[in-house]
């Protein structure tokens, strides 16, 4: 095991310098170049552009095809999707041969992309042909388009650099057959020497598991996780733009925010859960089970060791590592006198929230109601709570926005540190809606109204995380 694995996210990868200076390049004299591969995301705003944006819900190509309003509207998007990509490369190459073959290779891509939509939608305006069966084919088509561009583009540039680097296709551009995504890494990586050359490798990959199914957006977490698994990486690192730190900087303010040393898969999982991943708990499973370590770097502090996350670690003393959340939560609550005691009804509820593919967070649940706390937004909860309104008829509902603010740490088993939070939060007229502290001791949760997010991660920042003055990193490596 004499190689890693890195990722490199969309934000570092639209710095090209910085990826090339901070990441590509040892800053160890004695480093070698090689014993690397890299798996890489789309430019920054591009997924954004073919599928959908990913906070505001702004369409983008995919979006515009599956409307029912009008399915041809997605080609005017695509063509500025291809225009914005072909103005990345405008920025990034200087010698008009390498932008020519990068110009070449994304045309043919969007071309490609183009002619099959429009082929698909020829096809399905017969009623023998379904377009609605066709639409995550077509969103895993349209994703592919930015990694693949993003990977060729790095490799291209390399090469260039005299960097003995080899574009990794996985987007499944034109293959014959459909593998399963083990035996398609596996015959990807089978005769190249990491040794010897710099893998650069799409994020995406096209495979019979269909990644967008269970990841989504996520998806090239899991192609990371499984390279590093399957080649038996010695270290899985992820390159973001941001430290994995005591609480979001823009928040708490960039001198009190902490970059966190060291961690475990525990935590990672509650960060996951929120929205906040180091990385997909799927997708980290097979790194946990051969105990291969993530790091997480900063790529615009390159001389910094970052997080490091592995199966076994629990900090010294115990401590708050991190203070994380979500806005924008609904909780729909279920209330019914006549459930006390009733076993069957919690399956029911959730096998209606996955049939509308509705996130759940977390839930509360006593004798006689239930509170789901989801990622939807209110059109989806609507149907969510017409569904559950025909399923109970008996019961009553209500909804309300909220937001999750939790204090996280490999071993919180700190004497009156539930106290000290709830006694922050009311200094700051914060009132809690609902909380939870587990067995476990590793998340303390609070549920309160979404409007009061951002006050609520400073008061519990000022209250369990800055009064310990950590300086280079909270548990440093």
């Amino acid at each position: 095991m004499s190689h890693t694995v890195e990722k490199i996210g969309g934000t570092s990868m639209s710095d090209y310098q910085a990826v090339l200076n901070n990441i590509i390049r040892p800053n160890q004299p004695d480093a070698s170049l090689y014993g690397r591969i890299f798996v890489v995301s789309a430019y920054g705003g591009v997924t954004n552009a073919l599928l959908e944006h990913k906070k505001t819900g702004e369409p983008g190509v995919f979006a515009h095809f599956a409307s029912d309003d009008n399915h041809w509207s997605w080609v005017g998007a695509l063509a500025k999707a291809g225009d914005a990509m072909q103005a990345i490369n405008d920025r990034l190459f200087t010698d008009p041969s390498l932008q020519a073959q990068a110009d070449q290779f994304i045309t043919e891509r969007i071309e490609g992309a183009r002619s099959c939509m429009t082929d698909l939608l020829r096809l399905t305006s017969y009623g023998h042909f379904n377009l609605s069966g066709q639409l995550q084919t077509v969103r895993e088509l349209l994703a592919s388009l930015g990694e693949a561009h993003s990977a060729f583009n790095l490799a291209l540039l390399l090469q260039a650099e005299g960097v003995n680097a080899r574009f990794i296709d996985l987007t499944g551009w034109r293959d014959a057959d459909l593998q399963p995504l083990d035996d398609k890494i596996t015959q990807a990586f089978a005769e190249i020497d990491p040794g010897k050359e710099l893998p650069i490798v799409t994020g995406y990959a096209q495979c019979q598991e269909g990644l967008m199914n269970t990841f989504d957006r996520g998806y090239s977490e899991m192609t990371f996780s499984r390279i590093a698994s399957l080649t038996g990486a010695r270290e899985a690192i992820i390159h973001k733009e941001y430290h994995l730190s005591s609480a979001d900087p823009n928040i708490v303010g960039v001198d009190e925010a902490v970059p966190i040393g060291r961690t475990n898969y525990d935590v990672a999982d509650q960060l996951a859960n929120l929205g906040m991943e180091a990385i997909h708990p799927r997708a980290a499973k097979g790194l946990r089970k051969q105990g291969i370590p993530i790091r997480v770097k900063n790529t615009f502090e390159p001389d910094h060791s970052g997080t490091l996350i592995d199966t076994d670690y629990v900090s010294q003393e115990p401590c708050v590592e991190i203070i994380a959340g979500r806005q924008n939560v609904v909780a729909i609550e279920l209330f019914d006198q006549d459930m006390a005691g009733e076993r069957s009804i919690e399956p029911q509820i959730q096998a209606i929230l996955e049939q509308f593919k509705v996130r759940v967070l977390g839930k509360d649940l006593n004798a006689n109601s239930i509170t789901h706390y989801v990622d939807a937004g209110l059109k989806k909860v609507r149907r969510v709570v017409e569904g559950l309104q025909q399923h109970f008829p008996g019961a009553e509902f209500s909804t309300r926005k909220v937001c999750i603010v939790s204090a996280i740490g490999s071993d919180m088993t700190i004497p009156g540190v539930l106290s000290r939070s709830v006694s922050a939060l009311a200094e700051h007229d914060i009132g809690v809606v609902a909380l939870q502290q587990t067995m476990r001791q590793v998340e303390i949760r609070f549920v309160i109204d979404d409007k009061e997010y951002a006050e609520a991660v400073k008061a519990l920042h000022r209250c369990l995380i800055e009064p310990h003055n950590h300086e280079y990193a909270i548990c440093a490596a």
